[in-house]
């Protein structure tokens, strides 16, 4: 576990890494930024508390106020836009995926809020009352609580503190007086684009393809996708059959299965591309 409030901390993990059960930063910015579009290969969960800022989540554009609950999922390219140079500042959780799997009950799951994200097509929960509430207290004593490494049992404390702050937060998202906020601007061609090819990844999809499917000119195609993704077209399939590939390697797979499973036509390809993403060889070649 580490606690870190240096502003460039979480710029420095766009790609990610998270070497640990979860991570915490509180994190300002007191200029105004630019920040790339990104993902990580963990969960993440942002608590805005102030600033002039709209979130971009996979093509939608979400306008924050302050105590918004930002949800961005394993894969899910984001950023952060910043509209003035008000200072920015937010509370970060990091979360393994595996580590919250080893809690999961009979009739729940404590990673069940990005569920119902995925389920409603959105990223952000505005929780009313939300420095009253159960989350807000149990997250700051979870952050108060790296100012004292040193009192007995902490690591343990630390842990409890937030699975506690997960069955509080999922309560929330559950709870029938919540819904999860609209996006405030989109693409609607460029949202059914992504659809699409993430549900399609094991297919051939190309610019060519998605031009034809969806009656739109292939370069005008192109731009829109790289100005609401900050990717090309190739490379964001790329990047989610790699993701994808990855998951079924972790589950078993021989990694020349999951190369052909994830829609890559050869092997060769398959390794070049996952060395140059993740920096090693795939397991289980």
């Amino acid at each position: 576990m580490n606690y870190n409030d240096t502003p460039s901390f979480e710029r420095h993990l766009k790609t990610g890494y998270l070497k640990s059960n979860f991570k915490i930063f509180h994190l300002q910015d007191n200029t105004q930024k630019n920040f790339t579009f990104h993902y990580h290969d963990f969960n993440k969960i942002l608590i805005f508390l102030r600033g002039d800022v709209s979130y971009t989540i996979e093509g939608k554009s979400y306008d924050l106020k302050p105590f918004d609950v930002v949800l961005v999922r394993a894969g899910e390219l984001h950023r952060p836009v910043i509209h003035s140079d008000s200072t920015y500042e937010r509370i970060i959780l990091y979360l393994s995926p595996d580590f919250i799997a080893q809690y999961a009950g009979k009739d729940y799951t404590l990673d069940q809020c990005f569920e119902l994200a995925a389920r409603a097509n959105a990223h952000v929960l505005r929780i009313p009352y939300f420095k009253g509430s159960s989350i807000y207290h149990t997250l700051k004593a979870l952050e108060a609580s790296y100012a004292h490494p040193e009192e007995y049992a902490q690591e343990l404390s630390q842990r409890l503190l937030f699975l506690q702050f997960m069955i509080f937060l999922n309560r929330a998202a559950l709870s029938h007086n919540l819904e999860f906020l609209e996006t405030s601007t989109s693409n609607t061609k460029i949202l059914d684009c992504l659809e699409y090819i993430n549900t399609h990844l094991q297919e051939p999809v190309t610019a060519d393809t998605l031009a034809d499917k969806f009656y739109v000119s292939k370069y005008y195609l192109m731009h829109s996708f790289k100005q609401e993704t900050g990717r090309s077209i190739g490379s964001y399939i790329t990047t989610k059959r790699l993701l994808l590939a990855r998951e079924y390697i972790n589950g078993g797979m021989p990694a020349t299965q999951a190369c052909y499973e994830c829609g890559f036509h050869n092997y060769s390809t398959f390794f070049r591309a996952w060395k140059k993403c993740f920096g090693s060889s795939p397991k289980h070649s």
